[in-house]
């Protein structure tokens, strides 16, 4: 009787699909308060961690890989705006991230149109809009040389967005011109020049997907430099096999062994989800493409358990 009802669920949350199509991209960001916003400590759902540290130990290399320090992985379902579900994978592990601390190029540029003291101008936001989709180098250090090292780490560790911790993990750092020369800046727990932790940018993106990155209007604006990546590897390569009708907001990064994936994914019902790797190993692209179908399964299965919790109550 139990399979029967899963069968039922399952079958009703996919159906349901076809007409949730009209939600794909109007539904984000959410309309949430600061008040709704938790750490995401404060979010952590032991079912969606178990069955994320199951399913990711059944590969022997990806078992490996975590238990040495070099793979970590951050997945947040927000599916539903008053239950967020947080789970990670050496979640405070800061690694090199190559250019996936771009985001934090992105938000400093943000902030300070919001403070007034930078003025948006077409030239800039096209530098902002191709720095993302494109990953485009002479972009991002343009805009780095526009506002300087100091600000993006004032923006960083401000205590609104805690994207970077200066007293224990660390976090979403840029500390380079992505440029041959220049100074460093590194981070000050490291030493690293471009750093992340799955966590915080699982952060970033959840408050994002909240509307209080800044706020609702300039949250708007990032997700519209975010959306549709132009460079098709890791996980894009994979999500536009499976999910092409998904709305997809996304920055990666690769340099030698170093590999960084991060992803909001929009899509209809369950599919709606913020998913980040950070992984140091050669075959670390193929990981990344390899990586979402084992969420997707992850995320389904949870849809359905909730589903036939709230049938069978």
């Amino acid at each position: 009787m139990k399979e029967k009802i899963l069968l039922l669920v399952y079958f009703l949350i996919m159906n349901l699909s076809a007409f949730a199509q009209n939600s794909i991209t109007s539904g984000i960001p959410y309309a949430a308060s600061k008040d709704q916003i938790r750490p995401l400590r404060q979010l952590l759902n032991h079912d969606l961690q178990r069955e994320l540290e199951k399913q990711l130990k059944i590969n022997k290399k990806w078992e490996r890989l975590i238990a040495k320090g070099k793979m970590a992985i951050g997945l947040v379902d927000i599916s539903d705006s008053s239950r967020v579900k947080f789970a990670r994978i050496n979640g405070d592990v800061m690694m090199y991230a190559a250019s996936l601390p771009k985001l934090a190029i992105l938000l400093a540029i943000t902030q300070s149109f919001e403070d007034g003291t930078l003025t948006e101008t077409p030239e800039i936001l096209h530098d902002m809009k191709i720095m993302i989709s494109q990953s485009d180098n002479d972009a991002a250090t343009r805009l780095i040389d526009l506002i300087g090292f100091e600000k993006i780490e004032s923006v960083v560790t401000n205590p609104s967005y805690e994207l970077y911790d200066k007293k224990r993990c660390g976090g979403l750092w840029v500390g380079k011109r992505y440029a041959q020369k220049g100074r460093r800046y590194p981070d000050p727990i490291k030493g690293l020049s471009h750093a992340a932790t799955v966590t915080k940018v699982c952060r970033f993106y959840y408050l994002l997907a909240m509307g209080q990155l800044i706020n609702r209007d300039r949250s708007i604006q990032m997700l519209e430099m975010m959306v549709d990546p132009e460079i098709c590897h890791k996980f894009v390569n994979t999500l536009n096999i499976i999910v092409p009708d998904a709305k997809l907001y996304r920055k990666s990064g690769t340099w030698r062994q170093w590999h960084s994936d991060s992803v909001l994914v929009w899509g209809p019902v369950w599919r709606r989800y913020i998913l980040v790797a950070l992984i140091e190993d050669p075959d670390g692209e193929q990981i990344l493409r390899d990586l979402i179908p084992v969420v997707e399964k992850i995320l389904i299965v949870q849809s359905t358990k909730s589903a036939t919790q709230k049938i069978t109550n």
